[in-house]
């Protein structure tokens, strides 16, 4: 009787037992893919939130002289290229060149030959300005791949432009006589370079081109007046 009773106490216990491990393991089993599935779709900490990239940013475009500015989405300018340009925006960057050039030539002349240090003074400033400014117009036709030579023309036959005689003369004078002929060679040189200016400001339409024959119609009607100053003309 005794092992008769062990072994029924045996079934009882074993059948009480099974379901509870049953349980257990059926609710780890439930805990373990619901982890695994939270770890798949929940982004990684360690991953920063990019930041987000505006898109209404504007840029205020300048206009044409005379015109006032426009506010303008900041992706319509961002890739711009060259502004655009016609054939007398050339012209005008072609012929300039060689007419600086000449400027600097006479210029270079006056420290040596000079009297009136106020001349001497106007020289250094010609040089200063023009020289950049010869720069700037080669590196305009560059940026557009244009050739700076026009062949078979004639630059002596632009306004303001000296001989080659009247060259070889201020070269070989000195002290008053330098600066009387300075002043008057200069003069006619600026003059012809301020209707050149004037001349682009009516037809071009390069913005950038535009602001530079203002600036030099400007200053070279400006250094006429100092010039003719010094000499009592």
């Amino acid at each position: 009787m005794t092992s008769r009773r062990a072994r029924t106490l045996a079934i009882v216990t074993l059948a009480l037992v099974l379901p509870l491990v049953a349980f257990v393991v059926a609710r780890a089993g439930s805990d373990s893919a619901r982890g695994t599935a939270q770890s798949v779709s929940a982004p990684a900490s360690a991953s920063p939130t990019a930041s987000p990239v505006p898109t209404d940013l504007t840029v205020i475009a300048p206009g044409r002289p005379g015109e006032s500015a426009a506010t303008r989405p900041a992706h319509e300018v961002r890739d711009a290229g060259p502004a655009p340009h016609n054939a007398l925006d050339v012209w005008f960057v072609r012929m300039m060149i060689p007419h600086h050039a000449q400027a600097l030539e006479m210029a270079e002349l006056a420290p040596d030959r000079a009297a009136n240090p106020t001349i001497r003074a106007l020289a250094d400033r010609i040089r200063a300005s023009q020289g950049p400014e010869m720069g700037m117009m080669r590196g305009w036709l560059q940026t557009r791949g244009l050739p700076a030579e026009v062949q078979g023309h004639d630059h002596g036959s632009m306004r303001g432009m000296q001989s080659p005689e009247a060259m070889r003369q201020l070269a070989a004078t000195r002290g008053a006589d330098f600066d009387r002929l300075f002043v008057r060679m200069m003069t006619e040189h600026h003059e012809g370079a301020i209707e050149m200016a004037t001349n682009l400001l009516k037809v071009g339409t390069d913005l950038t081109l535009s602001e530079f024959a203002n600036s030099l119609a400007t200053e070279q009607t400006v250094e006429i007046g100092r010039m003719r100053e010094v000499l009592g003309s």
